[in-house]
């Protein structure tokens, strides 16, 4: 059973037992987690059904949680997932399992007293959330100032509003505007004017910013919170932010200054002129082994590093969780190009403090197809080898321009990546050296994960080349 220690000045959610054999068991969350449901040896909670005949399927359904926010897709089950009487899901009966559950099916989401039915088992979901303090309640909007919608778990804190949440690019890019401006005053970013947008992605956007006087670039990053920033939560990031900040690596993205306003973080970090390696493999298409190889052992230097590294808070290594071709940044070191990991740890502890508002849906497009099945079983609790794997499907794609598993429209594909296993390297690129080859398709195996540090991956490609 999932259990948390007492915590009582943030929101909560649990899934209480009160029908099946397991009755009177209640599992606690108050951070973003996934939940999933089923009879395998890996669902936490896990079903278990006495007798021979079995109505939970292996993996029935699916619960994203971000307190206090849960929602529950059911997974293609024989039986389905019914939430207070309705049926939300189950596939065909003429559909096989691997059919059914391949299938997307609508994400409900749930509230306070809801019952989820599986079987024979019924799971009552609990939301709780302290009472905000009488001068709690936020006036307004704290990027643009206007109104935002009363929610009984979401009172109190730094707030942003529909509207702003609705065209988050619009929000970011005027309060950044205003604050380059000295409209607003922020230290971390007095002194710089945008010169460009270098990205947009889920949780906020990047520009290249000019100082005054120096003309020395800088990445400025901005993070938009979605849900209200209250005091716990602002905490648990800002604590994350100082470890962060700590990393000194020649293959890590140097963070500089961070500051916040209402529930916008903005931080400074290093420019790296040569973009990514998600732009270099679209300008030139799949890169040669010696290259494609060269930069990873780049990366998994500062992967090594970052994961064993001393911080702040006294505790030992940070684990980045979105290592994709797109956090993977190049840049100039005299003549050369070389990589330097980007975004690490920043995208994870936003998300583990409950600021993103995101849920496992919400992040497939360009990370879940680099993500271990590990981490999609136990989103809590990665560790750093769900990195190394991430890292070799990144090596994946820059020889073949393919994901490590094939994710065909319309299917699910945290399915996809619990059901099915890499398709070996060579089917995608018979060119590629079988030495190489045998690495990456040893290091992408993760049932479980088999190669589980960064210093036994590059000494692995080492030899291989």
């Amino acid at each position: 059973m999932t259990g948390v220690r007492d915590q009582p000045d943030g929101p909560r959610v649990s899934l209480s037992v009160v029908e099946g054999p397991n009755s009177g068991t209640r599992y606690r969350y108050d951070e973003r987690t996934t939940a999933l449901v089923g009879r395998a040896d890996d669902c936490d909670p896990r079903i278990e059904e006495p007798g021979s005949r079995q109505l939970v399927s292996r993996h029935h359904c699916l619960f994203d949680i971000n307190p206090p926010d849960i929602r529950v897709r059911d997974f293609g089950s024989l039986n389905g997932t019914h939430v207070n009487g309705e049926k939300i899901g189950s596939r065909d009966p003429d559909e096989t399992p691997e059919q059914g559950a391949r299938r997307v099916f609508p994400e409900r989401d749930l509230v306070d007293g809801d019952r989820i039915k599986l079987g024979n088992t019924v799971l009552q979901v609990g939301i709780t959330a302290p009472a905000p303090a009488p001068d709690a309640t936020p006036r307004g909007c704290s990027v643009c100032g206007g109104p935002v919608a009363e929610d009984p778990h979401r009172t109190g804190g730094e707030a942003v509003c529909a509207q702003c949440q609705a065209d988050r690019g619009a929000a970011i890019e005027a309060l950044l505007r205003r604050l380059v401006a000295g409209q607003v005053e922020l230290p971390a970013i007095e002194g710089y004017e945008l010169v460009k947008q270098l990205g947009d992605g889920g949780q906020g956007v990047v520009y290249l910013a000019r100082r005054h006087g120096t003309g020395d670039l800088v990445a400025l990053k901005m993070l938009l919170a979605k849900v209200a920033v209250k005091e716990r939560a602002r905490t648990l990031f800002e604590r994350e932010i100082d470890n962060i900040q700590a990393l000194d690596h020649p293959h890590v993205v140097g963070f500089r200054d961070a500051g916040r306003v209402g529930a916008a973080w903005f931080f400074t970090s290093e420019y790296c002129a040569q973009g990514s390696v998600d732009d270099l493999v679209e300008r030139q298409g799949p890169l040669p082994p010696d290259r494609a190889v060269q930069l990873v052992l780049q990366a998994l230097d500062g992967l090594q590093y970052a994961h064993n590294a001393a911080l702040p808070n006294g505790s030992v290594g940070l684990v980045h969780r979105d290592i994709k071709p797109s956090n993977i940044l190049l840049a100039h070191k005299g003549n050369d190009v070389v990589a330097k990991l980007a975004d690490f740890g920043l995208s994870k502890a936003f998300d583990k403090a409950g600021l993103s508002g995101m849920t496992m849906s919400g992040t497939i497009s360009g990370t879940v197809p680099f993500m271990a099945r590990p981490q999609v079983v136990s989103y809590k609790y990665a560790k750093p080898e769900v990195d190394v794997w991430s890292m070799a499907a990144t090596l994946y794609w820059m020889l073949t321009g393919r994901y490590p598993r094939d994710f065909p429209k319309h299917e699910d594909p945290i399915r996809i990546i619990l059901d099915t296993k890499a398709v070996p390297i060579r089917e995608r690129n018979p060119e590629l050296p079988t030495r190489l080859a045998a690495v990456i398709d040893e290091a992408l195996i993760d049932q479980p994960i088999t190669v589980t540090s960064a210093a036994e991956l590059a000494g692995a490609l080492q030899d291989a080349i």
